[in-house]
């Protein structure tokens, strides 16, 4: 399945010639090396305005991005766990109130870091459990080992959980090691990115009976014709897989990153909700359009249009933004103006981070510097689809916003 343009973009407001600023300027990145290859797709009123390859998927290889190329999206995984979770909520499965401990009892008892250090770390307990809301909000207190930016990270290094989970650990025993390392801070009282939605899809599994996987598959993927995402790559689809790149610390040019890119080839131990899908811009494309179509598409309904609305509002404590929780590893002048809702980023004002946006878009993207978002005010959707990590290597994703906003002239 691919994604190719439907109208002419002057027929939905976009000056054609401005739109071809983003093939020249991205086309940059892949000339002087910085990048091996992207995919970008713009869609305006459910009509695909511009839609362009450029460069190789696998350099090494000589291999051209193609319209089919599969994609790490890691990150990119989190809204659609999300929406999962809350086509379970809508059947009234459980409230966004509720404690996870009700499914998850591992979590009943949770501790907080307070002081110390990673050889003596002092604790304190929880005085509010971490509830469902909390985990699609990252306000439970869970933190990624990998940002290495405070002990608690450190204590999920020590016990395995870095840029994965301890070895062999499926999805039920990473949740079960999780809650017994001490939270960032009381849930509900910050923000902090990191693997709450992981045990969000733990969550998913018991109240569903089912496993993540196939509870995405039967009840996302498929109705949705995401036909082409997965959790990992065959070997009759290997070919597909664009190859993961790192930048040269010196240079900047972009490095084959193998020893991270191969697992996308091996059939996972768990299912990661958080970070573990592979998929394309043709995919891709589908559920930005369900998002924008307030849940449904093609006469497949996942959400009523009320949810998503929820859903796309800000849920921080007390109204506020990003910046002023300062999360760890962030850098602060991409989270000026920016709430968080239940799974997605959702732009408060635009004018704080000096990029162009709605108010009430929302976003987020994956570690290799995949992107998205979805604009409700102007009806645009965007898709930005390479393989660099991390994705704070260079600012691709507000010099797309940049350039596709100043492409709308109506």
């Amino acid at each position: 399945m691919t994604v190719a343009r439907t109208i002419d973009p002057d027929q939905i407001g976009f000056d054609p010639a401005r739109l071809a600023r983003i093939d020249e300027h991205f086309g940059r990145y892949v000339d002087d090396g910085r990048l091996a290859g992207w995919q970008i797709v713009v869609t305006r009123r459910g009509e695909v305005a511009h839609s362009a390859t450029y460069g190789l998927r696998d350099r090494e290889a000589g291999t051209p991005v193609e319209a089919d190329t599969l994609w790490r999206i890691y990150s990119m995984t989190k809204p659609l766990t999300s929406v999962a979770a809350m086509m379970l909520w809508e059947e009234g499965r459980f409230e966004l109130t509720d404690p996870i401990s009700r499914w998850l009892p591992e979590f009943a008892d949770v501790r907080v870091f307070d002081k110390g250090s990673l050889l003596k770390p002092y604790t304190v307990p929880a005085v509010e459990p971490i509830r469902v809301w909390h985990l699609l909000t990252h306000t439970a207190g869970l933190t990624y080992g990998f940002a290495q930016t405070s002990v608690v990270d450190s204590l999920y290094r020590k016990a395995g959980f870095d840029l994965g989970v301890p070895p062999g650990a499926d999805l039920a025993a990473a949740s079960a090691g999780l809650a017994r390392l001490p939270l960032l801070f009381q849930p509900g009282t910050s923000w902090n990115y990191g693997v709450a939605t992981d045990v969000l899809g733990r969550l998913v599994e018991v109240v569903s009976g089912q496993s993540l996987d196939a509870f995405l598959a039967e009840r996302v993927l498929r109705p949705l014709g995401m036909t082409d995402t997965r959790w990992w790559v065959d070997e009759a689809d290997a070919k597909r897989l664009a190859a993961l790149y790192a930048p040269h610390p010196a240079t900047g040019q972009a490095v084959r990153a193998d020893g991270i890119g191969r697992a996308a080839l091996t059939e996972p131990s768990w299912f990661s909700g958080g970070g573990g899908l592979v998929s394309t811009a043709a995919d891709y494309h589908r559920f930005t359009q369900l998002l924008l179509r307030g849940g449904e598409l093609d006469g497949v309904r996942l959400l009523g249009p009320r949810t998503v609305r929820f859903m796309t509002r800000n849920h921080l404590p007390g109204g506020g933004d990003l910046a002023s929780f300062a999360p760890a590893g962030f850098s602060e002048t991409i989270l000026d103006g920016i709430g968080f809702g239940l799974g997605f980023a959702v732009v408060l004002d635009p004018v704080p981070s000096r990029v162009p946006s709605s108010v009430g878009e929302y976003y987020w993207g994956g570690l290799a510097s995949t992107a998205f978002w979805v604009d409700p005010v102007e009806e645009v959707t965007a898709l930005l689809f390479t393989q660099l990590m991390p994705s704070s290597t260079y600012p691709l994703r507000s010099q797309l916003r940049q350039l596709v906003y100043s492409a709308l002239i109506d």
